[in-house]
């Protein structure tokens, strides 16, 4: 892959994401993906300079706008560290991680229409589901630099750290997620995402029946003996990986 300056997307980065989230979905062995930028920034977007100054670049199929839908869907848990800028398509795809941490220093932005495009990468369906509808409304409309701290009251992520400690805390939590039962783990990320489509109702049918094949499960009768006797589960094993296919130049 041939990374721009501070992790600015060209098509076939896009496409290359795609086809790397793809493999990563089919990987059972793989529990928790961290998408993060390897620099100074996260993802500002496109690379508007190589763009605008007319560089060559493979067209875009439109499977590979599903990025963010493969971030939301796929059955790993993702979490999106985010280091530095972030913005556009970059923002696109850490509203689509299940989980969000930034470094204090980072700061966010749609920035969609400061450069004349309606947007892409999901932001209109993920942003509302996150801050509300008024405010994804107000972000996109009026597209701004948002400070870390002002993104955790906004919602946007669910943590600030220090820079230095920024990927120290997000793997304590990658591991403890990947440490879990495969079934459970895998289980409750599909709970969340069939529950966005579904009435209660029809979600209640599906999670009882999930619920009552993982019981019995040897992991969750382990489990449930393990409790029992306080101590922690012989049978639980699993991992995580590392996708930090952002890295900077700069």
């Amino acid at each position: 892959m041939l990374f721009r300056s501070l992790n600015g997307m060209t098509n076939g980065m896009i496409r290359e994401f795609y086809e790397l989230l793809r493999d990563v979905s089919n990987d059972p062995s793989i529990a928790v993906v961290v998408l993060t930028g390897k620099g100074k920034a996260f993802c500002p977007g496109a690379d508007l300079k190589h763009y605008s100054s007319g560089g060559t670049d493979e067209p875009l199929r439109a499977e590979n706008f599903l990025v963010p839908v493969l971030l939301h869907e796929i059955p790993q848990v993702t979490i999106a560290a985010i280091n530095g800028a972030c913005a556009g398509a970059g923002f696109g795809y850490a509203l689509a991680c299940d989980l969000r941490y930034a470094a204090r220093g980072a700061r966010m932005n749609t920035a969609f229409l400061d450069v004349a495009v309606a947007g892409d990468m999901g932001v209109p369906w993920m942003l509302p589901r996150i801050v509300g509808a008024g405010r994804a409304r107000e972000l996109s409309f009026f597209p701004r630099k948002i400070e870390a701290d002002e993104a955790h009251n906004l919602n946007l992520v669910n943590a600030v750290f220090d820079a230095t400690d920024l990927m120290a805390e997000v793997y304590a939590r990658a591991e403890r997620i990947a440490a879990a039962a495969p079934l459970a783990r895998r289980g409750l990320k599909q709970h969340y995402v069939e529950a966005e489509t579904l009435s209660f109702r029809d979600f209640i049918n599906i999670e009882t029946e999930r619920h009552m094949r993982i019981s019995k499960s040897q992991d969750t009768q382990e489990a449930f003996v393990a409790f029992v006797e306080d101590r922690k589960s012989t049978r639980l094993n699993s991992s995580h990986t590392d996708i930090s296919r952002m890295p900077s130049s700069a």
